[in-house]
């Protein structure tokens, strides 16, 4: 018997019906962009290993355990599918001196990859929209982001989503306060679980990031980077707050979140949701001033996040008001060899009307085709018999509102249904 092939665990297909929901998503969020001025940049799936190391850190899970590297067996080239998409979004804007003329606002989608514990809203081929701004210092870069992303939850009809912010400082901030994080857990050193004791003196930020329940305690006393900040930085943040508070956004300061990437600096946040279990965060990011210049640039102050477009899908799936924007509007019935030719070229004519329609090619009964033009979300049917053909007349049937048909001119067709649909 011939084997069945199944996809690889952690990488999945979105059946039609469930692509809807994407193709909402999309409309949505391109249409959000569009009103914010940000332009779409197209970027590579692989690229060099040493990006992400370089740029994501070396003491990341990301870099330590989670990418999908390899080496090129022509050339030696060491390669890795892309993790997450800033690094690369980066590289790109130095490559193409995309700051050259000023301050850009770019935007990007597609798939990334890391070797994860597959779980509800967690996979090892994941898509995110990633959104960064280049050359802009301004808390209200920042702001806008925000803001874009409040606006979406609303466009998207989502509501149970908080905004939790921080402040990490700039990295002469952090590196006191770091000094002052070991003290602190050196002298708790019995409370560590083994990847903290790990990141002790590695990366001791991204201990406060642990969800281990058995470390909550002493990670809520532990000591608060918001106090070891430049007077710089904390202006910096103060304005963001303002800002945010003039538009009413609502968020909550959580003087934990670091976020699980080195290059972060000032701003970090993170919409959440608590109706995906543990995987919560639906959109994150923040400032990095120093990542364009560490990768090979000039000098960049820049902001960004990324939404991880699954865990949104999750929660537009139980969103019933949703409208589905891809059912077609028109449904053509047809039966026999003059009503074929007629039903194909009307189905082109309403096409080029810029009315969705879908043409039954299948030749099946009258019955059969009736219940698929029901059930294909149409408000309209047309029905095309050979007799229709003869008379060069089309029967319109309007699917919900029982009843209501009537006889429309092959040649009237587009214009009737436009003004009824």
């Amino acid at each position: 018997m011939t084997k069945k092939f199944q996809s690889i665990k952690g990488f999945y297909d979105v059946v039609p019906e469930r692509q809807k929901l994407w193709r909402f998503f999309e409309q949505q969020i391109l249409l959000v962009l569009d009103q914010y001025a940000f332009q779409e940049i197209g970027l590579p799936i692989v690229e060099p290993t040493g990006l992400f190391v370089e740029g994501v850190g070396t003491h990341t899970d990301i870099v330590e355990k989670e990418m999908y590297s390899w080496e090129d067996p022509l050339n030696q080239d060491k390669l890795t599918l892309r993790p997450e998409g800033t690094a690369g979004c980066v590289r790109a804007l130095i490559e193409n001196s995309l700051t050259y003329n000023g301050p850009v606002k770019l935007f990007y989608r597609g798939p990334m990859f890391r070797h994860e514990n597959v779980q509800k809203g967690r996979q090892r081929q994941f898509h995110q929209l990633g959104v960064e701004t280049f050359g802009i210092d301004s808390p209200d870069a920042d702001a806008e982001q925000i803001v874009l992303l409040s606006r979406l939850w609303k466009n998207l009809g989502l509501s149970n989503i908080r905004l939790e912010l921080n402040t990490i400082g700039d990295p002469i901030d952090r590196k006191s306060y770091r000094e002052l994080l070991i003290k602190y857990f050196e002298d708790n050193k019995s409370v560590l679980d083994e990847d903290s004791q790990r990141r002790l003196y590695e990366n001791p930020l991204r201990i406060l990031d642990s969800k281990n329940p058995t470390m909550q305690t002493l990670l809520n006393q532990a000591p608060k980077l918001i106090d070891a900040i430049s007077a710089d930085a904390r202006t910096h943040f103060d304005k963001l707050c303002q800002t945010l508070n003039a538009h009413g956004i609502d968020y909550v300061l959580n003087h934990r979140l670091v976020r699980g990437l080195d290059y972060y600096n000032r701003t970090v946040f993170e919409f959440i949701t608590n109706d995906l279990g543990s995987q919560g965060t639906v959109a994150g990011g923040g400032r990095y001033d120093y990542l364009v210049e560490t990768l090979g640039g000039n000098s960049t102050p820049a902001s960004g996040f990324a939404i991880g477009i699954e865990r949104v899908i999750l929660l537009l799936e139980e969103n019933s008001s949703i409208q589905n924007n891809t059912d077609p509007e028109v449904y053509i019935v047809n039966l026999g060899d003059k009503a074929r030719l007629l039903a194909f070229s009307t189905a082109e004519r309403l096409r080029d009307n810029n009315i969705k329609t879908s043409l039954n090619i299948e030749g099946s009964s009258f019955k059969s085709q009736m219940k698929k033009a029901d059930k294909s979300g149409a408000e309209i049917a047309l029905i095309i018999g050979d007799e229709e053909a003869d008379k060069n007349q089309i029967q319109v049937k309007f699917l919900r509102n029982e009843g209501l048909q009537c006889a429309i001119e092959v040649e009237n067709i587009s214009r009737y249904i436009k003004e009824n649909l």
